[in-house]
């Protein structure tokens, strides 16, 4: 009875469960849904498959814009600069004979030249000491792991070196040019002017061990340090992708892309120059390296096009915000070609993009020297057409970026800011320091007023005492403050009280936003990307 009960019950299970699966499997195949009752997700997701596939158009546009700026501001080291230099040099000669016709012996401006040409002349008479072949077969003599360290390394000095370098030359350019009857708050130009021509000494050593690994890595037999040293980049992905990125954030890369890029074509000049020079010019050994040069190349742009996708893709970023990142650039280039300039461009690019053209230039005469042999009044007769080739260069391309910034500024409706005083980083540091050290001060003052009887924080905003505070320099506010000014939107919908930890109105202390013009090289050591 038992076993006849069992197997009863058991037929109804499978029975039940064959029921089930055949109904659960017909559902399966027949069911239906509809994307448009949720079409403002999908919309979105169209959306950023869009912004993905704009995105190389949009970041080529700006490398080639960013591209040329630092040619720009590096033919104007080989060219425009000895010029500016003899001018100065001429007017100091010709004083005596023409007399002091002003307050100055030179302008500001050409104070900055003759330093410039002054650091070019010393450094390159400390390079012509420097061994080219021996550092490279001193360099070829170590294990390919020992130098992917290396490159990695000195890619590490050359971005320190970059981001404290144009502060040694400005202080530098200030000390000499900084007016008399101001107290004395330096150490002397002197003392400047030698960490300077230190500095660009080291600074060019530095980038020649880089263009001498590179050499190496093309010159080995498989390649092997070549690969590791391209795929170092993809590893650039992984450090990046996956981080908070903010349109300023985004911007500092974007800057710091363009230097690298441009650099790492000067070394790739470099290289083919040196291996040029081996083969004794013969031209069919460059084809040889055409293909290393186009993989090198190619890796570059697809690991910038990768990096620059995913990161606007993960932080909901436009793609038209490459169009802003352009109209800063080019709002930089216009303003240094003003009456009232405050500074000249070449030094504006190094502060923008980290972009030093001084050491990259000089390792570049240092090279071309050892290789090209000027023998004979022919000879001289050539670089002097050569020189003068690089002079309609800069002069073409200088004209044709001046008119293309025009426009971009245009489109930007940034012309009125043209007329305002030119923004400062440092000052908005300088005042929310103050801000901060106000709320500081009148803190325990508060306390106080609040133990007696007074109005505590907690109350209503209408009784706490006014503060006085220093009126800001204002800036008029147009459309391009909108479209310039990266929106912080998380902390807009909630502001917290920094004295108190309470949420409210009232005694809001808030880092001023930043505007894409004050965006430098620095911003990123005080904005770090969480």
């Amino acid at each position: 009875m038992l076993s006849m009960y069992i197997s009863q019950c058991w037929s109804s299970v499978v029975v039940y469960v064959d029921l089930s699966l055949v109904r659960f499997i017909t559902t399966e195949l027949t069911r239906g849904y509809f994307l448009e009752h949720n079409e403002a997700k999908y919309t979105e997701r169209r959306e950023r498959v869009y912004t993905c596939l704009r995105i190389p158009k949009e970041l080529e546009k700006l490398m080639i814009f960013g591209f040329f700026l630092c040619l720009d501001a590096f033919l104007y080291v080989f060219t425009l600069l000895p010029l500016r230099v003899i001018l100065a040099l001429l007017r100091l000669i010709t004083l005596p004979c023409c007399g002091l016709s002003g307050s100055r012996l030179l302008q500001p401006a050409q104070v900055c030249d003759v330093l410039k040409g002054f650091i070019m002349v010393l450094c390159y008479s400390m390079m012509s000491y420097v061994d080219y072949a021996m550092m490279y077969h001193l360099i070829r003599g170590q294990s390919v792991i020992k130098l992917y360290i290396i490159y990695n390394m000195l890619e590490v000095a050359d971005r320190l070196f970059s981001s404290f370098g144009q502060d040694i030359l400005d202080a530098l350019y200030w000390t000499a040019t900084e007016p008399k009857e101001k107290k004395r708050a330096h150490i002397g130009v002197i003392p400047h002017f030698l960490m300077a021509v230190l500095y660009v000494f080291l600074h060019a050593l530095l980038i020649m061990v880089q263009a001498t690994t590179l050499n190496v890595a093309f010159n080995s037999h498989n390649k092997s340090l070549l690969t590791i040293m391209m795929s170092n980049n993809f590893v650039e992905i992984k450090g990046s992708v996956f981080k908070k990125f903010e349109k300023n954030n985004l911007f500092q890369m974007s800057n710091s892309d363009i230097k690298e890029r441009f650099t790492n074509y000067i070394l790739l000049l470099i290289v083919c120059l040196r291996n040029m020079e081996q083969f004794s010019w013969n031209p069919d050994h460059l084809w040889v390296l055409f293909p290393d040069v186009v993989m090198v190349i190619a890796s570059e742009v697809a690991v910038d096009v990768v990096k620059h996708a995913f990161i606007t893709k993960f932080n909901d970023i436009s793609a038209d915000v490459y169009g802003e990142y352009r109209a800063s650039l080019a709002f930089d280039l216009v303003s240094s070609r003003q009456k009232n300039a405050y500074t000249d461009y070449s030094d504006s690019v190094s502060r923008r993009m980290g972009f030093i053209p001084l050491p990259l230039a000089l390792l570049l005469i240092r090279v071309v020297m050892s290789s090209v042999k000027i023998q004979g009044s022919l000879s001289f007769m050539c670089v002097l057409l050569f020189y003068f080739g690089m002079i309609t260069l800069k002069v073409l391309n200088s004209i044709v970026l001046l008119g293309t910034s025009c426009v971009f500024v245009k489109e930007a409706n940034m012309e009125e800011k043209l007329f305002d005083p030119p923004p400062s980083a440092a000052s908005s540091r300088v005042n929310s320091r103050a801000h901060r050290t106000k709320h500081v001060h009148t803190a325990p003052q508060q306390e106080a007023t609040a133990d007696k009887g007074g109005p505590s924080l907690t109350s209503d905003n209408s009784q706490l005492p006014t503060i006085p505070e220093t009126p800001a320099p204002t800036v008029p506010k147009s459309d391009s403050d909108t479209f310039l000014t990266t929106p912080d939107e998380e902390e807009d919908d909630k502001i917290i009280n920094t004295d108190t930890g309470l949420e409210g109105d009232g005694l809001k202390n808030r880092t001023p936003k930043k505007d894409l013009l004050e965006i430098d090289r620095f911003t990123i050591c005080g904005n770090r990307i969480d």
